[in-house]
Order: structure tokens, then sequence, then C-alpha cells
């Protein structure tokens, strides 16, 4: 085989220059599992997904015709000179699925759409009233189970043609008259066929015609399976059978249908199973399992208050307002006083101010599809209740309108369906005593067993026509079983899914798809995840490897990088500092190249355990009966003063216990927020605590315009300052003048953007500097100012360890830049995108943002996977500014799986021992010396091991 031939065994990149990279050139080998790793902001993904995939995308782009790629937008070459040897590239991220609450585990896996096929196909249909299973005759069963019930008896075959309808119809009566037939059977009654016969047109009518009086005897065999035929073709599928002496009637139907109520089903199809199909969809909630409705505790707050005094909140205190004066009309009209307490009032009054009628009819539950009508100038008052649900579902309200109602909605459980999305009729279908709600609300790992031997409870038809389905499913669950998320459910939304969460469902996804050839890049796919899960996740990345595609992955996991085929250590530190190949090569050569990295993994480096651990303030806060999710009840104390880790393998119930209920609990206590938190009995202690912050990783902001400076409120504090320049005060320039947002001091033709955007048609659009500002955002009027011989712009492009060191003089400046050097952003620019910084970097900038405030020692952080994105060096940055706020006397509660995380904590909370069902209980309380010793838990077990104990 000549050189030409052999396939390129390398991915190789010449000339990187994306972002910080500093012009690298590297091989990463292909078919092989490779992580990048390396300081948080160093440049990995700025080599994996900014240069490598997005130049796989923009060739897949370009095979298309222009006339295709003007529908679909241009992808921008990325700054590198050249990359072989690059196949298609998947890229699998940390960003949730789906916002839209119709999407599900069970349709983004595409498991529930087999689901609803295998329901349609072989389910058995039971009534909803009597609960026995529905059937359906062919003509020959029909004909047959009359000779085997009513040999020998006298009957009456009708076809039933008018079912509970009101009408008189004369004409329907006439037709039959004309069609030969003699007799009909109206409301229970059989009656002769009359010229000019009607019925009462105002009352409700059951009308059947007499097909036929026979005996049933053997000669009558043919006479019986004809009149029977008559019946169905004209009761379409539907007909009764009157036995004459006992005046009984029998129903039977070619649908499925109850033999004792007469109540029938359509055939089942695949829709009738989906909860975004008007065929399957609960009609009162729609298909989304919640509805919202008015919350009469948030509209009466207090009842012994007046109407005068705002006792109806909505209407607030007397004031002159068209509305309260409608009010006032409407107390007068019906004789009721509004300085009354609102419990002293009538019931008629109360309901006619609630519901705009005396008895109060008014749906609570909102139905955005038949929103409550009003004639603003009809004279009648409405009701509170009409009215809120009116604007709040309106199109034509505003979103400030929308919040306001808002206020007094909240979403419950649909009461319909309870929660099950589809209608009565699709849940009484059932495989094996189960519906399929019942199986979508099922653990994967319980699931996947349920479906293990269902053969062997199913018939020989089912088995037959349920054979490619199950393989499919079965397949599907295994994957996701392969990736460690076993305690999911079907119907679990994707919006509530966290990042590691809804990235490993689209790597058990692709694992499925089998595809080979492919370059998948991951990011930091161990998010969320146990150590006890992490083999699992390195077995479905090698397979994913071994079918033939090269995986590449952005990760700071330990376990993943020891398991790599191929290491990539970028750095050596971050920002401008970073951005070239420290160490390449085999997990084992990795390690003993003197990286940062290699020090962190080969044990000469690392967080060292503390010495002591704090007691605390003495003061204790208190939960108790928390029954939320999978919570089985359980009672906890988090002692104050305290590094508090909260701990368990996923989805045993840590995101429940903390930012579900806990979080509401302490944000009402401390802002009056009207979050509702999960089910709990009891809760004590709040009154040692006066402030909550919760610190997630949601981006700070979704625009370009927002940037750490803005967001952490210290670019008001530099524009005040450089107002204050006495070159600008002669000019009369307040700080207004030095925000990029606002008209007068930014540049006219990019309106303060920095860039414009060039519109290529059919090429790609392209983003230059301005060209009057030169990417510097203002106009020259407004850079004609400087501080220190540094313009506005000339700051904003700073990196925050210049920052620190250019305003060191100003120590209110100084104070609040620090910080974020101090949680290890120092190599970010002040002006840097919100929208380029990564989930870990949000995250931190939110933190610096509350360290820059003046706390009050009773205040009460808690954090979620506050080391996402970091590297051992920065996780060692971020305990130190923890602890600092700890030592001040706050309390900080972590939810985290990091180890060295855990060993820091003054006291652990544990739950498991399993997720999802298997989950739910607090194993430990304690420090982590006594964790140790606990046989129950997991996290024990990886922590030993961590403190080498």
């Amino acid at each position: 085989m000549s050189k030409i031939d052999t396939p390129n065994e390398f991915i190789e990149v010449f000339g990187a220059k994306e972002h910080n990279l500093k012009n690298i050139d590297i091989s990463i080998p292909k078919n092989k599992l490779v992580v990048f790793t390396g300081v948080s902001g160093s440049g990995k993904s700025s080599l994996a997904f900014d240069t490598i995939y997005n130049e796989g995308q923009r060739r897949y782009m370009e095979s298309f015709s222009a006339y295709a790629r003007q529908f679909m937008g241009d992808m921008e070459r990325p700054d590198v000179d050249k990359i072989t040897g690059l196949s298609p590239v998947i890229s699998i991220e940390q960003k949730t699925t789906n916002k839209n609450p119709r999407s599900t585990v069970g349709t983004v896996t595409e498991v529930y759409d087999f689901l609803r096929l295998l329901y349609a196909r072989i389910s058995e249909a039971y009534s909803y009233n009597t609960g026995k299973k529905m059937l359906k005759f062919s003509e020959e069963e029909i004909v047959e189970n009359i000779f085997e019930k009513f040999k020998g008896k006298k009957i009456s075959v009708l076809a039933p043609l008018i079912r509970g309808r009101k009408g008189h119809y004369r004409e329907l009566f006439e037709d039959i008259r004309k069609k030969g037939f003699l007799k009909v059977r109206v409301d229970s009654e059989v009656l002769d066929l009359k010229e000019r016969m009607q019925v009462d047109r105002y009352k409700i009518h059951d009308i059947e015609v007499v097909i036929d009086r026979l005996a049933v005897t053997d000669d009558m065999k043919v006479r019986v399976s004809q009149s029977v035929q008559q019946a169905l073709k004209m009761g379409k599928d539907l007909m009764f059978l009157l036995v004459n002496d006992t005046n009984a009637i029998v129903q039977y139907s070619k649908q499925l249908m109850c033999v004792d109520t007469g109540i029938s089903y359509e055939e089942p199809s695949p829709n009738a199973f989906s909860f975004n199909s008007p065929y399957g969809a609960c009609p009162t909630c729609k298909g989304l399992g919640n509805v919202y409705t008015v919350s009469m505790e948030a509209i009466l707050p207090d009842m012994s208050k007046s109407i005068k005094e705002g006792g109806i909140a909505p209407l607030g205190e007397q004031r002159e307002a068209s509305m309260f004066k409608s009010v006032e009309a409407l107390a007068k009209r019906n004789k009721f006083s509004i300085d009354k307490p609102i419990k002293d009032l009538p019931q008629t009054a109360l309901n006619m101010l609630l519901y705009g009628n005396t008895e109060g009819i008014s749906e609570d539950i909102l139905d955005f599809e038949n929103l409550p009508e009003h004639d603003p100038y009809g004279g009648e008052f409405e009701g509170i209740i009409p009215m809120l649900k009116r604007w709040f579902g309106s199109t034509s309200s505003t979103e400030t309108m929308r919040e306001w109602t808002e206020k007094y909605m909240e979403l419950k459980r649909c009461p319909s369906c309870e929660g099950a999305r589809l209608r009565k009729e699709s849940l009484w279908f059932k495989i094996d005593e189960k519906n399929i709600a019942e199986l979508s609300n099922l653990n994967l790992d319980k699931l996947q067993l349920w479906f293990t031997d269902l053969e062997t409870r199913m018939n020989n038809k089912q088995n037959v026509i349920a054979k490619d389905i199950l393989k499919e499913i079965r397949e599907r669950l295994q994957f996701l079983l392969d990736v460690g998320l076993t305690y999911l459910t079907l119907n679990r939304p994707s919006r509530t899914l966290s990042g590691g969460e809804s990235q490993r469902i689209r790597l058990a996804t692709q694992i499925g798809s089998q595809l080979q050839g492919i370059t998948y890049i991951l990011d930091e796919p161990s998010i969320g995840l146990h150590q006890r899960d992490n083999h699992r996740l390195i077995t479905a990345l090698q397979n994913l490897r071994d079918i033939g595609n090269s995986v590449l992955v952005v990760e700071h996991d330990k376990d993943i990088m020891l398991a790599a085929d191929y290491l990539i250590d970028i750095g050596p530190k971050a920002g401008r500092f970073g951005g070239n190949i420290v160490a390449q090569g085999t997990p084992q050569e990795v390690l003993k190249s003197g990286s940062e990295t290699a020090g962190y993994l080969n044990g000469t480096k690392g967080l060292e355990v503390p010495k002591t651990r704090r007691t605390g303030n003495g003061k204790t806060l208190e939960l108790k009966g928390v029954v939320g999710n999978n919570l089985k009840g359980v009672s906890v104390s988090f002692p104050l003063g305290k590094l508090i880790v909260v701990t368990g393998v996923s989805g045993s119930g840590k995101s429940t216990l903390i930012n579900e209920t806990l979080y509401p609990i302490l944000s009402k206590h401390a802002y009056n927020s009207r979050t509702q938190p999960m089910e709990f009995s009891s809760v004590t202690g709040l009154e040692a605590i006066d402030k909550v912050i919760e610190i997630d990783q949601s981006p700070i902001g979704r625009t370009p315009r927002s940037n750490a400076a803005t967001y952490c409120g210290f670019f008001t504090d530099i524009r005040t300052m450089f107002a204050a320049v006495p070159e600008a005060k002669i000019r009369g320039y307040n700080a207004g003048r030095f925000s990029f947002n606002v008209k007068g001091g930014r540049c006219d033709v990019c309106e303060g953007g920095g860039m414009r955007v060039i519109e290529m048609n059919f090429l790609p659009d392209v983003y230059v500097p301005c060209e009057k500002c030169n990417g510097k955002r203002y106009n020259r009027e407004t850079l004609e100012i400087r501080y220190k011989g540094k313009s506005i712009s000339d700051v904003l492009n700073m990196t925050v360890d210049e920052a620190v060191e250019f305003f060191q003089a100003v120590p209110w400046m100084y104070r609040k830049i620090k910080v974020l050097q101090d949680v290890g952003l120092g190599y970010i620019t002040l002006g840097q995108s919100a929208t380029t910084l990564s989930g870990g970097e949000a995250q931190r900038v939110k933190l610096s943002t509350e360290l820059g405030k003046k706390d009050t020692g009773k205040t009460f952080y808690i954090l979620d996977e506050p080391t996402t994105g970091l590297h051992f060096q920065d996780i060692k940055l971020l305990m130190d500014v923890v602890n600092k706020l700890v030592d001040r006397g706050n309390s900080v509660l972590i939810i985290e799986h990091n180890l060295d995380v855990i060993k820091m904590a003054d006291h652990i909370i544990d739950l498991g021992p399993e997720g999802g069902d298997g989950g739910g209980k607090i194993l430990f309380e304690g420090t982590p010396e006594q964790m140790i010793k606990n046989k129950v838990s997991h996290t024990a077990k990886f922590l030993k091991i961590e403190m080498g104990l």
C-alpha cells in the first residue's frame, strides 16, 4: 500500500490562534480516547470546540449549495492555518437539552416513542368505570354469542341512531319509515312508527331503530346473522339486543367496549399515548401535567383586613382608581361595607367580589384556549378572579402585567390526570397491569428490570408483534444505564436536567446510533456524576471509541484523565499566560512531565486536609419531614458557622433537599419570596439567618453587552471615576457619557458593540471591528478623557490581574476587583462578553460579587457544584475564598461530588444509598473523619482513599 493510500492516523492542527492559543501545532491520534486538560481558562475549549469542532462544522456547511446555506447561516472560519485528518464532527456539550415543558427524557431519547408504539399495538383496554376488560366482537363472534346466551329466547335487534341528544327528529323518523322499518325504541320504550312522528325537542333522547324481532333458534341463524350485519351498519359498529321477556339490554360493538356500561374506546394509535397530540393529551392541562390556578391565599392574605385596608391584594388599598370605584359601586348596590373585615362579609358579597356572581361560579384552573371575556363598558363587575385569568392569559397583556398577575397564580398538579399528562381513556390501556404513565414514572433501572422478562407475561400474539419494538426499547434503556442515569424517569422534564445529565443523555443517544468514523467532542461529561458511577461513563466513552470513532474530551476528572489513551495538558496558566501545550502523551508520560496537572495526578500536590474542624457558632437550623420527590420524610440539622458539604450519589435527593426545599424556605424568611418549597413538616432556627445567597451556574448575562464589570457593579464606579477627571468636568461629562449602552459617549456606528456585522448573503456574516472606533466602543471625544493615561476602553480591555495593579491606589475599587482575582479569574478581561464565560466562570463571577459585598456574619451561602469546570489548582483558590467566608461567621453549604471539597468540610450530610427510589435517606451527618467509618455510604469508601486512611 502506498503512503497516499494509508489513512491519516492523526488529526493535525497547524497554527491555532483562536482566543488565547499561541499559534500552536499539535497531532492528535485518531480512534483514541483523548483528554484535554489544564487550568481553567488555559485554552482547552478554544482548541477543542472553537478550533477543531468549528472547523468540522464549517466544512460540513460548505458541502451544501449556496442556496441552502442562505437559509441555514454560515460559519466563520476559526483562526487556524490548517487542520488535516478531520473526520465529521459531533459536539456533545453541557447545555441543557430543551427548555420546552413538553420535552422529557423519554421524548429526547426516543424511548417514549417506542413505548407509545408498543401500547398502540399490544395493550389491553379496561373500562375506566368498572375496571373490567374491554371487549370487541367481529360479526361472527356476535352471532355465536347470541346463540350461546339467548338460545330459545325472543329478542329484538336494535341499531342505535341517537344517543343523549336533544331534538324533535321528525326527519329521522320519516327517513326510517320510508326504508320500511316498523318500530323504534325511544327512551327505553318501543313505539310504532307513524307519519309526522316527533319527540320533545328540548329533552335529551336515546333513539334506536328495531331492525328485527325474532326467536333465537337454529333455523333462524341466517336471519340473525343478516340482522346483526344490518344493525352494525346502521349503528356504526354498535348494536343493542333487547331480550323481550326481561327487557334487558345487551350491547355489542366492533370497537373496544365495556359490556356493563356501554363505554367504547377508539382503536388505539401511537398518538393516543402522546401528551403532545390532541388525541392523547389531557384536555384540562393540554398534556403539560400542571395547570395554573388562582391562589386564594395570595388574593386574600389577611382576612382580618377590610377591602379599604387592602384585604384583597390585587386591589390594594383604597385609592382613586377605576377598579376601586367599580368595587365601591358594587358594595353600594349589594349593600355590603368595604370597611368591615373580609371575614365578616357575607359569602354572597365575597363571591360577587371574587367571581362576579353570587354563587361563586368560576373555574380556578386557567384555560388559555377559553379565556373569560369581558366588556369593559358593560357595567357589570367582572370579578377579581376572572380579571386575573384574563390578564394572565391574554396575548395582548404586557410582560409587566403578566408578571404582576403571576403573583396571584400557582402551578399545581393537574386534577384530571394527576400529572400523568394523558386523557383518562389512554391511561386505561395496560400491559401486564401497568399503563404507560406508570412505566414513565419508574426509575430507568427498574424500567429495564420490568422489560427483562416481559415475554413470559404476554401471550403468543403479543410476543410476535412486540419482538422488534422491545429490542429497540431495551437497547436504548441499556445505553442510558451505561452512562449512570439509572435514577432518572422517562417523564422527567428536560429543563430540570443538569448540564452533565443532559450531556450524558446525548452521549447515550450517540452510542445507540452506532455511527463510525466520527470525531466526538465532549465538554466535561463527568459533571454531576458520583465517583461510583465514573467507571460507567469511562466504559461508555471507550465503547464509542471501540466502534471506530475519535473521542476528544475536555475534562478535569482524575479518573477520566488516567483512563485516557492520550492526554494533552494546556497552560501553563490561564488567559494570556496560557494557550501553550505544556505536556502531551499517554497519562504515564504526562505524569512525569512536571506540569501543574501532573503534580495533582501523581500526588506531589493537592489540597491538604484541615488539621482541625470548626466548631461553628452553636446555632443550628433544623428541617424536619421533607418528602419532596424521592425524599423519604427526612429530618436534617445544618450547624451554622460551618462549611457544610452535601454529598451522595447522583439522584439521591441532594437538589430536592437543598435547592427545592431549604433555599425557598430561607428565601421566604429573609426576603419574603413567593417561591414555594417542597413539602416539609417544620423548620426551626431561622432567626439565626438574615440573608441567603444561592450561587448557581446560570449565565451572568445572555447578551454580548453583559460582562464581569457590569455584573459585579464596579463598572458604575469606573464610569463615576472617569466623570470625576478634571477634563471630563470641564467638558460637562457625567457618568452616563462613559456607558456603551446609552447614546452620548458611545460610538454611533456600532452603537457601543465594538464590532460590526457585515452581511454577505451567500457567504458567512463577517464580524469586523467598527471602522469608526476600531473596536473601542466609544467616540473620539469620550476616549480623550484619560485616567492615569488610560481611556475607558483601555480599562475594559485590561485583565483582572492588570486592573488589580492599576486600581491599587483606589481602595474601594481595588477591593471589588481583587475578589475576582481571588477566585481565580485573573485572566479574564473586565469587558469580556458574558456569553463567552463558561458555567464555572459565571459561577465564580457571582461568588466574587457576593464576596465584594459586606456580609452580616449571619449569611447562608448555597453553592451548587462550584468545582464544575475547575482545575485542581482553581479548586484550591476557590476553597481559600470559601474558607474566608466561613471564618467571618457565615455558613456555607456546598452540594458537591468532588472529594477535594468534601475532605475540607466541617460537617458532611450524605444522602443515598442509591439514586431515585433507592435514595432519599440521610445516611450520615458529621465530620469527614467520622464519615469514613460508615459502611453504607458509597461516598465514604472513596473519601477514605482520598484522605489516605
